[in-house]
């Protein structure tokens, strides 16, 4: 069998090698058996706690699917570098990449960033300096002047912010789950800030400098996605999971977040009948049921009929008494 670059041969100068595709495709293997094991842990946890697990999947899918058109050998550019260093022509320049890393960085830091007191505007500020960082980077690398650089410096820029909320305001935020949440946060802030230092490291020696070659870029890059991708998604949601889930208070109101079943709390409306209650009110319409007289103190409705949950006497949402707000 022949390499992914017989099948789709390069369209640059300075490509990758039947060894850089190899490296690519055991990346993309180990992404792929990561992705699947998280989303076998998603739906062993109960509903209504996997939104930890449920971005740690989307993330390992997007980089899954990254991977495969890499190793593949597609998702590439040819620009021509700025430095030749005695290398005349173009280089690769993988722009899948970064659509990946627009995807998941910030997933990756809302992953961290849920876990503490962190309002949601900083959260939301945070993420858009994600794309920022990530999107300076592309247009950076499909640049072929000194202007490039430029770019590398606002992407710099847009990590420093990330780095301040990390390692600044996140741990100084208030961490409703307790002390062991912390210093799990402030394990992983710290792991990952490092590696997102490394990333502008290797775009200099690589799409910036055209000092290493487009294989040992994936090298690089491929190291540094695993150590932020699988890595540091398994070891971060195994510190959260002796947590009490509620804790963070992000527990959905909907229905679905109970049991199913005919007599599950939380699944399904009663159907009520009307009912009169004690006094002279105004006429109100009870949820599913019809209209009732609203009397001072006193509850609506009659005994209502089953619907598809549990219901009890009175009309109104599940079965539920309605009672008079007074």
């Amino acid at each position: 069998m022949g390499s992914s670059l017989d099948t789709n041969p390069p369209n640059a100068d300075r490509h990758i090698t039947p060894g850089g595709s190899d490296w690519l495709w055991a990346v993309f293997a180990i992404m792929l058996l990561s992705d699947l094991i998280m989303i076998f842990w998603t739906f062993s946890r109960p509903r209504g706690t996997r939104l930890f697990h449920q971005i740690a999947v989307i993330v390992l899918t997007t980089a899954t699917i990254a991977y495969f058109s890499m190793a593949s050998d597609l998702g590439a550019t040819p620009v021509t570098a700025e430095f030749s260093r005695g290398n005349t022509g173009a280089r690769q320049i993988w722009f899948v990449r970064y659509i990946q890393w627009f995807i998941t960085l910030p997933l990756l830091l809302l992953e961290l960033l849920l876990a503490t007191g962190v309002t949601i505007s900083d959260i939301f500020t945070t993420l858009f300096m994600s794309w920022v960082y990530v999107v300076c980077g592309l247009v950076g690398a499909l640049v072929v002047s000194r202007y490039k650089w430029g770019y590398f410096v606002f992407g710099c820029m847009a990590l420093l912010y990330i780095w301040y909320v990390l390692l600044g305001h996140g741990p100084r935020s208030t961490f409703a789950a307790g002390g062991v949440v912390r210093s799990g946060y402030l394990r992983s802030a710290g792991y990952l800030s490092f590696l997102l230092m490394l990333y502008p490291i290797c775009w200099g020696l690589s799409e910036g400098g055209n000092v290493i070659s487009p294989t040992g870029e994936m090298i690089f890059y491929g190291i540094l996605d695993l150590l932020a991708g699988p890595v540091f998604l398994f070891l971060f949601l195994w510190s959260l999971r002796s947590i009490d889930y509620g804790a963070f208070g992000l527990m959905s109101t909907k229905y679905t977040d109970g049991s199913y079943g005919s007599n599950a709390a939380g699944y399904g409306h009663g159907m009520g009948a009307a009912g009169t209650g004690v006094g002279t009110g105004p006429t109100i319409a009870n949820r599913n049921g019809a209209a009732g007289t609203q009397g001072a103190g006193a509850p609506l409705g009659g005994a209502g009929t089953a619907g598809p949950g549990t219901t009890t006497a009175g009309a109104g949402v599940n079965g539920a008494r309605a009672t008079n707000p007074v």
